[in-house]
């Protein structure tokens, strides 16, 4: 008995020893680890349906099955088939720490011929009912799973915001009532009223965003929910809103409500808003408001799920914008500053010509207009996109300077899906967009070495970025010009980074001036060729196979 109980009260000792080894390592974790900032964040973006098929049975619905112009109709890529690569690693291993989603909610159930052959809504812009994903996508019980993948991998979830059409009109989806929407006359973009007050293209129906007179509910959307038995649910959640609100229940407040309940139902991270500047500013800023409402309700009634205290994240699609202009966009007649109207950041159109420059043009401008003009807000730099008809480097032959550009640039990186495997951005057949829009080409990785030695490069990229905030958000410095070599740093709150790149670097041995960033016998690690140094009369030497060199702390 006194054996027992001595072998009792020692695992007992053991396990409070263990317990408290725990508990005193749990601080130093913490604070080890990279706290999220969205100013550095390293976005992917891609087209659900064209990413990866996790779900065959849902690949044809509402008998969208007619013959399709090239790339212009659904091939199968939905919700389930994104969380399947994240579980995988795919997007870990790339450094991704934020995806954002084409729009998922319930396309036009008929297609439309532009001279180009039939085209469905498979890109999600064409909008019939926004309080229903579309079954082509997934459910909600796929989205759920999604964002509840994607958070356990640090990883942020944005959705796509359309507040300024529907779908288009075809045989089978009719035009919403005109105390909704305005189908004329055609914006020709010369001036702020002829950019707003119209329709982007023939047949695609404007909403009436800057009217504030009450409407009633279509009478097509009301035959839907009741056929699909959700009418009084949709009506009694409408009545709370506006009852808490007190918004007239004009169109957008309407769409605001049906966009926000995203947040407030899965807990996604953000929103990047489609066709921004065809709307009065002021959409934004309520839209905005909603947003952060929603995105509080769903933290509070779900603490154990909070990922950090970051605010809800939006960016806008204001075509056209530029890194240049600061804050402001020129309609021509009237200057808009969109930033203090809701948007967290902006995609900045510009960047895709800068790229055309060397790296430190681009890093030197970036870097003095994130921390000076736009001190406080961010932009989203590309080089490839799903509209961009004027991609950089649309042959795919520069990808690994692609990478080098867009990765380590200061503002929020967007990896456009198959940018990492130069998938072909030149599709023989297709037309217009369609040829931006091919499948990922996750069949050519395996059996071709050049795709798998750019993959290789953007994921080295990536888990650098990742890993350091300073990349985005940081102050850029250049030590010397040749070599090339710069520091980022960042410094505020609880976050303190600083790092050393250099490229355009000697394969083979090599030598990086660092005194200005690290002391001597500072002990670094070289994440892209994984090789130790330590700093020794301001400089660090290796010998690696490598142009490329990122110094961090070990």
């Amino acid at each position: 008995m006194n054996k027992i109980l001595a072998h009792a009260i020692l695992a007992t000792l053991f396990m409070i020893q263990t317990a408290e080894a725990q508990t005193s390592a749990t601080p130093s974790a913490t604070k080890q680890k990279t706290p999220f900032v969205w100013e550095g964040a390293n976005l992917y973006f891609l087209l659900v349906d064209r990413f990866n098929n996790g779900n065959r049975s849902n690949d044809v619905n509402f008998a969208r099955d007619r013959e399709t112009g090239k790339l212009r109709g659904f091939e199968g890529g939905d919700i389930k088939g994104i969380t399947q690569k994240i579980e995988e690693g795919y997007f870990d291993r790339l450094g991704i720490n934020a995806i954002w989603l084409t729009p998922i909610v319930e396309q036009v159930h008929g297609f439309v011929d532009e001279g180009q052959g039939a085209t469905y809504g498979f890109h999600g812009y064409w909008t019939k009912d926004w309080t229903k994903i579309d079954p082509n996508f997934g459910t909600d019980k796929d989205l759920k799973e999604l964002v509840e993948v994607a958070h356990s991998h640090g990883i942020r979830v944005l959705l796509d915001a359309v507040i300024n059409h529907t779908g288009p009109v075809t045989d089978k989806d009719q035009v919403w009532p005109q105390d909704w929407v305005r189908t004329g006359p055609q914006c020709d973009y010369k001036t702020f009223d002829s950019t707003t007050a119209c329709t982007l293209v023939k047949n695609l129906p404007d909403i009436l965003t800057e009217s504030d007179a009450e409407v009633q509910l279509p009478q097509h959307l009301i035959d839907k929910w009741k056929a699909e038995g959700r009418y009084e649910q949709e009506i009694k959640e409408l009545d709370e809103f506006f009852r808490k609100t007190g918004y007239p229940r004009a169109p957008r407040f309407y769409i605001i409500k049906w966009l926000t309940d995203y947040i407030r139902d899965f807990g996604i991270d953000g929103y990047r808003a489609d066709t921004v500047k065809h709307t009065q500013e002021k959409v934004w800023g309520e839209f905005k408001s909603q947003c952060n409402i929603a995105f509080a309700e769903w933290k509070q009634k779900n603490p154990e799920k909070v990922l950090d205290s970051n605010d809800f994240f939006t960016v806008g699609e204001v075509y056209g914008y530029g890194i240049s202009g600061g804050k402001d966009y020129n309609f021509g007649d009237r200057k808009v500053n969109y930033f203090d109207n809701g948007f967290n950041g902006l995609i900045n159109f510009e960047f895709r010509w800068d790229a055309e420059k060397d790296y430190d043009f681009i890093f030197s401008k970036y870097s003095d207009k994130l921390n000076n003009t736009l001190e406080g807000f961010t932009v989203l730099n590309y080089l490839a996109s799903h509209d961009d008809g004027n991609p950089f480097d649309n042959k795919r032959l520069k990808s690994q300077e692609a990478g080098t550009k867009l990765l380590l640039s200061p503002g929020i990186s967007q990896v456009y899906y198959g940018d990492e495997t130069a998938r072909p951005l030149i599709i023989e057949g297709a037309q217009g967009d369609a040829t931006l829009r091919s499948f990922m080409n996750w069949n050519e990785i395996p059996s071709n070495k050049d795709k798998a030695d750019v993959l290789q490069h953007w994921q080295k990229l990536g888990k650098f970025r990742q890993k350091h905030p300073a990349i985005g958000a940081g102050v850029h410095t250049r030590i010397s010009a040749k070599p090339y070599v710069f520091s980022r740093g960042i410094e505020r709150d609880d976050l303190e980074d600083r790092v050393v790149v250099g490229l355009d670097l000697p394969m083979g041995p090599k030598r990086l001036k660092v005194s200005s960033v690290f002391k001597d016998n500072t002990q670094l690690r070289d994440a892209y060729s994984g090789k130790d140094v330590i700093v020794k009369f301001g400089e660090v030497t290796l010998d690696t196979p490598f142009s490329v060199v990122l110094l961090e702390r070990k």
